[in-house]
C-alpha cells in the first residue's frame, strides 16, 4: 500500500487487507504442519495465529492486532511507524515499497586480484571498494547491509557493504549457510570511541575485504586506517596496538589486533562455507537503506534485486528464523544465548569444525547441540566441568572462556577485550536453566603470596547457610573435610582449598590460594 491510497480507503477495503495478513501458514503449498516443522528445527516453534506475518520465531512474544484503521495509517507511514503503534517493528506489508529497487552495476573482484596470488592493493583507495576513501563514501555497486547479532570485536562498532557481480545470484538456503559466486567481496569497517566523555567522531581502526576467489575458496585483506583518514595502509603481517580510551571513570588502554593475511582463514574456513555473517537468520531484519531512505527487511529486498537462486517467495520470509540480539527483551534468554553463541563460535564449533563436542549452530535444536552438561576436553582446572552447567555459572567452561583474555580465551583471535554484555548474556542463561541450586564459591582473603610472618585467612560465604570445608593438604576439600568454623592461621607455607556446602544444594566448586609464610 503506498501513501496516495491510503486514506481513500474504506473501511470494508481494510479489513480484506488485514484479512491477507492472517496467518497463512495453513494455505501454503507446503501445508501447516511443514512450517511447523521447519520451525521446530530452528527451536523456534510458534503456531499460534497471528494477524501479521512476522519476520521472527517463538524468541518473540507475539502482538495483538493492530485494528482495520489503524494498519491503515501504519501502511502509510513505514515501518518506524508500525512498531510505534504496536506492532513489531520487523513486520512487513505485501506492498510496502523496497529498500532499493534497482541493482548497481558491479565488477567481479572490484580491483582486488581474483585470488591471493595476485598483487594485493597497498591502499584501500585502491580496491575499488569506496569512491570517496576520506569521506568512507563506498562505490556505487556495493550495498549495505547489517546482521541481527554482530560478531564481538572488542567494542567496536562496524558497518558492512557486499559487491555481488553483475547477473551473479547467491545460492539462497531458508537455513544453513548461503553459497557466494567467485568475484563477490565483502567490506567491513571497523571504528572505535577513543572519547565516551563527549559525542566525538569514533576513531577509525580499519576496513577488511573478503573476496570469494576463483577457486572457490576466500582470501582476506585488512587496511589499517592512517592518522588522518585519508587512506588505509594493507596489513601485511598481524599486529596489535594500543588505543587510549577516554571514558567516564578515566582514561583506559586497550589493544587492538590487526589480522594478517593468513588469520583470516581461521574462522573463514571451508567447514562453515567461508562466508560467516550473510545467510537468512542473521539478515532476516529491517534496514534502512541510506540511498532511498526506506526501511524494509534485507531479504525481501536482496530478493526484489535478484541476488537469490532460487528467488524467495515472499510471503515464506515470515517463516524463516532469525537471530536475537543480546539486547532485545522481547526474545527469550535462551535464544538470544543461543543467538550469541551461533554468531561468534559456530564457525568452528559445528560437525567437521575444531575438536570441541558441541555444534553451536542455531539451526541445531538444543536438544542436538551437546551443550547442557556436555563435555569438555579443556575442563581449566575446574571440578565437574562441563560445556554448560545448569543452574551452575561457575562449572560452565563455555562462560569461563569468554571471561578471560588468557588462551584458551574464546574467541582466540582478535580478542582483547572481554565482552561483559555477551558474558552476562550466558550467565544468565545458564542460571535460568532447570536443576538444583549450586552454591557460588567461598571468598578466601586475603588473597595468597608471600607473607614475612603468620597470616590468619578468612573464608566467608553469602549464605549463611552454607558449611565452608577446607584442606590444607592440597586435596579437593569434601564432606569429611574441616570446617571452617573462624579465621585460619597459617605459620607454615600451604595450600588453601575450600569449598561450600548445603543441603539439598550442588556444592560449590573448589577455590584455592597458595600462601608463602617466611619465618
Amino acid at each position: 500500500m503506498t501513501r496516495r491510497g491510503t486514506h481513500a480507503l474504506s473501511d470494508q477495503r481494510a479489513r480484506g487487507k488485514l484479512a491477507r495478513f492472517s496467518d497463512a501458514h495453513s494455505t501454503k503449498s507446503e501445508g501447516a504442519a511443514t512450517v511447523r516443522e521447519r520451525r521446530s528445527r530452528t527451536g523456534c516453534d510458534s503456531s499460534a495465529p497471528s494477524r501479521w506475518r512476522l519476520l521472527q520465531t517463538r524468541c518473540y512474544d507475539r502482538v495483538k492486532p493492530v485494528p482495520a484503521v489503524t494498519w491503515l495509517i501504519v501502511a502509510g507511514l513505514a515501518l518506524s511507524v508500525r512498531a510505534a503503534a504496536g506492532q513489531p517493528e520487523n513486520a512487513v506489508a505485501e506492498d510496502a515499497p523496497y529498500g532499493l529497487t534497482t541493482r548497481p552495476p558491479c565488477d567481479a573482484f572490484l580491483r582486488m586480484p581474483p585470488n591471493d596470488r595476485g598483487p594485493i592493493p597497498a591502499l584501500l583507495s585502491q580496491t575499488g571498494a569506496f569512491k570517496d576513501v576520506r569521506a568512507l563514501a563506498p562505490a556505487d555497486g556495493l550495498i549495505p547491509y547489517d546482521l541481527n547479532v554482530s560478531f564481538w570485536s572488542d567494542g567496536a562498532s562496524k558497518l558492512r557493504w557486499v559487491a555481488v557481480p553483475d547477473g551473479a545470484r547467491i545460492g539462497f538456503s531458508p537455513t544453513g549457510e548461503w553459497t557466494f559466486p567467485a568475484g563477490t567481496t565483502f567490506v567491513k569497517h571497523f571504528e572505535i570511541r577513543t572519547d565516551e566523555t563527549r559525542n566525538a567522531a569514533p576513531r577509525r581502526l580499519e576496513t577488511r575485504l573478503l573476496v570469494r576467489d576463483d577457486a572457490g575458496g576466500v582470501y582476506g585483506a585488512s587496511y589499517r586506517w592512517q592518522d588522518d583518514n585519508s587512506d588505509a595502509d594493507l596489513v601485511r603481517e598481524p599486529r596489535a596496538e594500543s588505543v587510549q580510551v577516554n571514558t567516564r571513570t578515566g582514561p583506559r588502554t586497550q589493544s587492538w589486533y590487526f589480522p594478517g593475511p593468513r588469520d583470516c582463514r581461521v574462522c573463514h574456513n571451508p567447514v562453515a562455507g567461508y562466508v560467516l555473517g550473510p545467510k537468512t537468520r542473521q539478515l532476516n531484519r529491517p534496514f534502512t537503506y541510506s540511498p532511498t531512505g526506506r526501511s524494509d527487511n534485507q531479504l525481501r529486498t536482496w530478493n526484489h534485486l535478484g541476488l537469490f537462486d532460487p528467488p524467495l517467495d515472499e510471503a515464506e520470509v515470515g517463516t524463516y528464523a532469525r537471530l536475537a540480539p543480546p539486547d532485545d527483551a522481547r526474545a527469550s534468554i535462551e535464544c538470544r544465548a543461543r543467538s550469541y553463541l551461533d554468531a561468534n563460535c559456530s564457525h568452528c564449533h559445528r560437525p567437521g569444525g575444531v575438536a570441541g563436542n558441541f555444534d553451536a549452530r542455531f539451526d541445531t535444536p538444543l536438544a542436538r547441540q551437546n551443550l547442557i552438561d556436555g563435555p569438555v576436553l579443556i575442563s581449566l582446572g575446574i571440578d565437574g566441568a562441563r560445556l554448560v552447567a545448569p543452574r551452575d555459572p561457575w562449572r560452565s567452561v563455555v562462560l569461563a572462556r569468554l571471561l578471560t583474555l588468557e588462551q584458551p580465551k574464546m574467541p582466540p583471535l582478535a580478542h582483547e577485550r572481554i565482552d561483559e554484555q555477551g558474558a552476562d548474556l550466558i550467565r544468565q542463561w545458564v542460571q535460568s536453566l532447570p536443576g538444583p541450586p549450586v552454591l557460588a564459591p567461598p571468598v578466601i582473603e586475603p588473597k595468597g603470596g608471600e607473607f614475612k610472618g603468620p597470616v590468619k585467612v578468612t573464608l566467608r560465604h553469602a549464605d549463611p547457610a552454607a558449611v565452608i570445608r577446607y584442606t590444607l593438604d592440597g586435596r579437593v576439600p569434601g564432606k569429611s573435610a574441616t570446617i571452617c568454623r573462624g579465621p585460619i592461621e597459617l605459620t607454615a607455607p600451604a595450600t588453601l582449598r575450600a569449598a561450600a556446602f548445603k543441603d539439598g544444594a550442588t556444592r560449590s566448586i573448589t577455590v584455592q590460594e597458595t600462601f608463602v609464610v617466611g619465618e
